[in-house]
C-alpha cells in the first residue's frame, strides 16, 4: 500500500533546522496522520506521496513552502493590562523567551513568544516558531493503512489497530 489520500500513515523522522534536531518521532512511537487531510504542511505530504512502508525519505523544505517568512505584523506590543489577573500583573509570567498561550478577540487560540518586557507593555511574537526557517526532514515510512470511516469523518487517527506497527491493521 502506498502513501495516498485518506490513508493512515505512520512515520519516524528527525526534523533539523540549521543542523540542529528540533523535533523527532521514533519508530517505537511514530507520528500518525491521515494523508490529505491538511494536518501537516503541504510540502511534507508532497514529498512522501507514493512512498510505501519501509521507504526512507530525506528532503528539505524552504521556509516559504513551510511556515512562511517572519511576518512583522505578528509582532505586537500589548499593554501590560492584558496580563492582569485579579487586577495585578503576574510578573513571574512575563519573562523574555517564554511562550504563552493566549486568545485573540475572535476567540482563536495563539501562542506568543515574549520578546521584551517594558514598564507599560510587552512585545510578543505570534509567528510560528519555525517561521523563516528552512526545514530538513529525514525519516522512514513505518506503515500505511486504510483509514476507518470514523477516522475519515473525524479527520484524525484514533483507531488502536493503527498502533501495531509493522503490518498495521493486517491489510497493509
Amino acid at each position: 500500500m502506498i502513501v495516498s489520500k485518506d490513508k493512515v500513515v505512520s512515520v519516524s523522522y528527525e526534523l533539523n533546522v540549521k543542523d540542529e534536531i528540533v523535533d523527532k518521532a521514533e519508530a517505537a512511537n511514530p507520528m500518525k496522520f491521515i494523508y490529505g487531510k491538511g494536518t501537516l504542511i503541504q510540502s511534507f505530504e508532497d514529498n512522501i506521496k507514493d512512498l510505501k512502508q519501509g521507504d526512507s525519505f530525506d528532503f528539505k523544505i524552504a521556509s516559504d513552502k513551510a511556515y512562511g517568512e517572519v511576518n512583522q505584523e505578528y509582532i505586537l506590543k500589548l499593554p501590560k493590562t492584558v496580563f492582569e489577573q485579579d487586577g495585578e500583573v503576574a510578573s513571574d509570567l512575563l519573562v523574555v523567551g517564554t511562550r504563552l498561550p493566549m486568545v485573540d478577540q475572535a476567540g482563536n487560540q495563539l501562542n506568543g513568544l515574549i520578546l521584551d518586557v517594558k514598564d507599560d507593555h510587552v512585545v510578543m511574537d505570534f509567528n510560528h516558531p519555525l517561521a523563516g526557517e528552512d526545514l530538513h526532514f529525514k525519516g522512514k515510512i513505518e506503515s500505511v493503512c486504510e483509514a476507518t470511516a470514523e477516522e475519515l469523518a473525524k479527520g484524525h487517527v484514533h483507531n488502536p489497530e493503527h498502533d501495531h506497527g509493522e503490518g498495521c491493521c493486517g491489510d497493509c
